[in-house]
């Protein structure tokens, strides 16, 4: 089966601009006679079909900017449109946002409508039904028709495109380490099911602090959440069936279930069980104790993602290959839930 021809494609046989090809093809005026039916030479010759996401190319400029994330309610997707929105605004650009509500159809549905003569370029953060999945041909779409794609936090290596990230492996590797460091050996830890690439980092992170200490790691008391809205009773078996000193939680609200589980069954924080969250949002400043955590500054992840591609959108040049990858630092905020 022929693969699908796309304007991405028919510029590089041509050795033109993708602004180019979309300029021929509509026969704009701006493009000599000689190179308009040449390209649609090329486009008939291949078969090639727009679609409605080529629609809106780098030559239509809204200024505005799609976010699409996969919930609102999670403090740090919240810094992040924050971050995204002030550089925005700098440069004169509007966002909008999207939630994908972790569903990959809603996230396909959200793109192709953005795409449609809306907004000059994304900035995404994946679902976990697509990192599930693995299907990322709406975000391949819409790169090669010429529209920029930023991605941060759950990104894939499948997606040729600039993204913004935390070193999620070793942060959590620090984490553990601190946790080592303080004299704990039985260390639990609380994930996500592995196809989520953020907690699959972190787990990687974690088991590399107890090798390279060399403690044995204990899959008993690993535990790996799908359902992270409802994790309470999952926690609550773990504390009641397994025996540790202390917690890895790979995310704010597990940390805080963790520490109201822990409770529950009266055992006391951080003297029976110590416990490390990841994210410091409201909740982990604001807990009974305050929550040690992973510090992730999604304002600078906002900041660094708009910049990014406000840069590419603005850009003359043509070179779309040379994609970048961020790397925002992170570090450690004790509080009370450590000794």
């Amino acid at each position: 089966m022929r693969r699908k021809v796309t304007l991405k494609h028919i510029a590089k046989e041509l050795d033109v601009s993708i602004s180019t090809v979309s300029k021929s093809l509509r026969n704009s005026s701006e493009i000599s006679e000689d190179t308009r039916l040449k390209v649609q030479a090329f486009a008939k010759l291949y078969n090639y079909k727009p679609n409605l996401i080529a629609l809106s190319l780098k030559n239509k400029k809204t200024k505005t900017i799609g976010i699409i994330i996969p919930e609102i309610i999670h403090h740090f997707f919240a810094t992040v449109i924050s971050g995204i929105e002030h550089v925005a605004n700098e440069y004169g650009y509007n966002v909008i946002v999207c939630l994908s509500d972790e569903s990959f159809d809603k996230e396909v549905i959200n793109m192709e409508m953005l795409a449609n003569g809306s907004i000059d370029g994304f900035i995404m953060s994946l679902s976990k039904e697509t990192q599930l999945k693995k299907d990322f041909h709406h975000i391949s779409e819409v790169i090669n028709q010429g529209m920029p794609v930023v991605m941060f936090d759950r990104v894939t290596n499948d997606i040729l495109c600039d993204k913004v990230i935390i070193d999620d492996n070793l942060a959590a590797y620090e984490a553990v380490h601190h946790l080592i460091n303080k004299g704990f050996k039985k260390i639990a830890l609380i994930t996500t099911i592995d196809y989520v690439s953020v907690g699959k980092l972190r787990t990687e992170g974690y088991s590399k602090a107890l090798k390279s200490n060399d403690i044995p790691i204990n899959d008993s008391i690993i535990l790996k959440i799908e359902d992270i809205e409802n994790c309470t009773e999952a926690i609550e078996n773990l504390f009641k069936n397994q025996t540790f000193d202390a917690v890895f939680a790979v995310n704010e609200l597990f940390a805080v279930t963790a520490i109201k589980v822990a409770n529950h069954l009266g055992l006391k924080v951080p003297q029976d069980v110590s416990i490390i969250g990841f994210t410091d949002g409201i909740i982990s400043k604001y807990s009974s104790p305050s929550i040690t955590t992973v510090s992730q500054n999604g304002i600078k992840m906002g900041n660094k993602a708009a910049k990014m591609l406000i840069d590419r959108l603005e850009s003359e040049e043509e070179e779309e290959e040379h994609y970048k990858t961020e790397v925002i630092e992170t570090h450690l905020v004790e509080r009370e839930s450590t000794l």
